[in-house]
C-alpha cells in the first residue's frame, strides 16, 4: 500500500485536490484557443476518456475573450496557461478561469506577481506555480550553472516566499524537466520542505510512445513514493492518449482504475492466431466503457489458460480456436474468427449486469 504524503487541499472549481483526495488526472487542449468550438469539443473527448480538469492556453486577449465561452460550454474545471504577460492571467480569472498556471521564470517581478495575486484571492483562483527547466530565471541558473534539480527548487521556494508573504497560499506547485530524473530529484527535494499539493509531469516527454514511457518512470517513481496530488502525461499527439497514460500508471500502481484493464501476451513463436491484431481491436472497442474489470487477450498454451482464468473474462486462443473464460471457469470453444466478438458480447453481458445491480441498491 501506497503512503501518500499529508499536502493541504485546494480546490479548483468542484475538484479538491492534496489531502486525501484521489489523485486527479489534467490534460491541456492542443487547439488554438480562438477556436472556440473545436477547444470545447476537445474539451467534452478528454472528459468522457476520464480527464478531470483541463488547462488551456492563453496566449493573448483574443484567446482570453474566448475563455468566457470556453468556461461556459466546459464540463470540467478549466485551468488557464500564462506565460510572459501578467495581465493576461488576471483577464483570464474576470474570464472565468477557476485556475490559472504561471511560469516564475518568465511571468516578472513582484510588484506583478502582487497584482495576480489580488485578483486570484477575490475570485479564490487556484494558481499553480510551474517551474519549468527551460525557462528558469537567468540568475539562479548563473548560480547552478544550469537547470539543475537545485536550480528548480530554488525557483519554486523563492515565489512560494513572495506568494506567503502576500497571504495567499491556494496553490500547487510542478517542478518539470525533459530530464526524467532530474523531475523526480527536484520534486523529492521539494516535498521535503513544502506541504503544498504537487502536479506531477516530465515536460517535453516526446512521441506518444517514447513519451509514455518516460512519464511512466519518472510520475510511477514519485507517485510510488507518495509524491504527487496531480498528473499530467505530456505526450505530442492524441491528448486523449495522455489521459489513458496516466490512468494506466495509476492503476498499474494499485491507485486508481478507470475502466476496462486488458492484459494480453506479447506474443511468440507458439503462437498460432493474431493476437496482436484481436487485443489492439479489444482496446478499440472497450474505450470509454467505465467497468471496473480485467480482460485478458492470451495467445498460447503456456500461461494463456492461466492468464485467462485469473482475469474476470478473457480468451486463451490455440489453432484455430481459443476457448472463452469467465470467473475463471471455461464457458466455450469457439472459433478464431468468432473470438472477439464473442469476447465483446460477453463484457457486454457483465456491463448489463453490473448496471442492473447498481439499480438494485
Amino acid at each position: 500500500m501506497i503512503e501518500r504524503r499529508n499536502t493541504r487541499v485546494i480546490s479548483i472549481g468542484d475538484v479538491r485536490i492534496g489531502g486525501e483526495n484521489p489523485i486527479v488526472v489534467q490534460s491541456m487542449t492542443k487547439i488554438d484557443t480562438k477556436e472556440v468550438k473545436a477547444t470545447v469539443s476537445q474539451i467534452k473527448e478528454l472528459h468522457n476518456s476520464g480527464c478531470e480538469i483541463v488547462r488551456v492556453a492563453v496566449k493573448d486577449m483574443d484567446a482570453v475573450s474566448a475563455m468566457k465561452n470556453i468556461v461556459k460550454e466546459s464540463p470540467v474545471p478549466i485551468i488557464a496557461d500564462i506565460h510572459f504577460d501578467y495581465r493576461l492571467a488576471i483577464a483570464s480569472m474576470e474570464a472565468g478561469a477557476v485556475g490559472i498556471r504561471i511560469n516564475p521564470g518568465n511571468i516578472g517581478g513582484k510588484e506583478r506577481l502582487k497584482k495576480i495575486i489580488d485578483r486570484a484571492r477575490a475570485g479564490d483562483v487556484a494558481i499553480r506555480i510551474g517551474v519549468n527547466s527551460g525557462s528558469l530565471e537567468k540568475e539562479i541558473l548563473k548560480k547552478h550553472g544550469g537547470p539543475t534539480p537545485d536550480a528548480m527548487v530554488e525557483s519554486a521556494l523563492d515565489c512560494l516566499k513572495i506568494f506567503e508573504d502576500f497571504n495567499y497560499t491556494n496553490i500547487k506547485f510542478s517542478l518539470k524537466s525533459a530530464n526524467v530524473m532530474d523531475t523526480v530529484l527536484a520534486y523529492r527535494e521539494f516535498s521535503r520542505v513544502c506541504d503544498y499539493p504537487l502536479h506531477l509531469g516530465i515536460t517535453e516527454a516526446g512521441t506518444v510512445f517514447r513519451g509514455a514511457v518516460k512519464s511512466a518512470v519518472g510520475i510511477g517513481i514519485l507517485l510510488y513514493e507518495g509524491i504527487g496530488d496531480t498528473i499530467r502525461v505530456s505526450l505530442t499527439g492524441d491528448p486523449v492518449k495522455e489521459v489513458m497514460c496516466a490512468y494506466t500508471i495509476l492503476s498499474a500502481l494499485g491507485i486508481r482504475k478507470r475502466g476496462i484493464e486488458v492484459i494480453s501476451c506479447p506474443t511468440c513463436g507458439r503462437t498460432e492466431i493474431d493476437i496482436v491484431k484481436i487485443a489492439d481491436e479489444v482496446e478499440r472497442r472497450i474505450r470509454g466503457i467505465d467497468l471496473d474489470i480485467t480482460v485478458a487477450v492470451m495467445g498460447c498454451e503456456v500461461n494463456g489458460p492461466g492468464e485467462a482464468r485469473e482475469a474476470d473474462v478473457g480468451i486463451a486462443g490455440g489453432k484455430g480456436v481459443g476457448l472463452l473464460f469467465r470467473n475463471g471457469e471455461v464457458i466455450k470453444k469457439v472459433k478464431e474468427e468468432d473470438m472477439l466478438d464473442i469476447l465483446m458480447k460477453e463484457i457486454e453481458k457483465i456491463r448489463v449486469e453490473e448496471k442492473s445491480k447498481k439499480a438494485q441498491i
